[in-house]
């Protein structure tokens, strides 16, 4: 039987969330994230974020890029806290860089953070200049089962963009 509910020694590591007076972000910022035990370690499972109003800007410019990141992981012992994942996120919206370049520092980041069985992180870029991008970065953590994944993940988002 699963156990519900946090105790508050689980909860100690997440002060972000319930907390008013959090300050958003001016840059770029990865001490944000913080994370909090998987309480379901015994099996394997998805969790998809979904970040619809992310920007960021073009280092050479400094106009706004808007796209869509999407983050799907298998956790292991530890998992991101959505509230500090949302700020981090917001880090970059003064943050000067390229599309590949921010869908693969949030992979390294979230991958040296938790440490999952598996994650990807997909960005789906507005187009500018009638060029759409769509950067995929993906890693799993070795013998954990799904190193096969990796190069797989990757030619699946070949097929994925045939229709846009």
């Amino acid at each position: 039987m699963a156990e519900a509910g946090r105790s508050p020694e689980e909860l100690k590591g997440v002060t972000l969330l319930g907390n008013k007076g959090v300050k958003y972000p001016h840059d770029y910022d990865p001490t944000l994230l913080e994370t909090f035990v998987n309480k379901h370690q015994n099996r394997d499972y998805m969790v998809t974020f979904k970040c619809p109003e992310f920007t960021t800007l073009c280092p050479k410019t400094g106009q706004p890029d808007f796209g869509c990141i999407y983050i799907n992981y298998i956790p292991d012992v530890r998992m991101v806290e959505s509230k500090s994942l949302k700020l981090y996120l917001f880090s970059f919206r003064e943050h000067g860089d390229f599309h590949e370049d921010v869908v693969n520092v949030i992979l390294e980041d979230l991958a040296h953070l938790m440490e999952p069985k598996y994650i990807e992180v997909f960005g789906r870029f507005n187009p500018r200049g009638g060029i759409s991008i769509y950067p995929f970065a993906n890693w799993a953590k070795p013998d954990a089962g799904y190193e096969d994944m990796v190069t797989r993940r990757q030619f699946e988002q070949l097929s994925m963009h045939e229709q846009d």
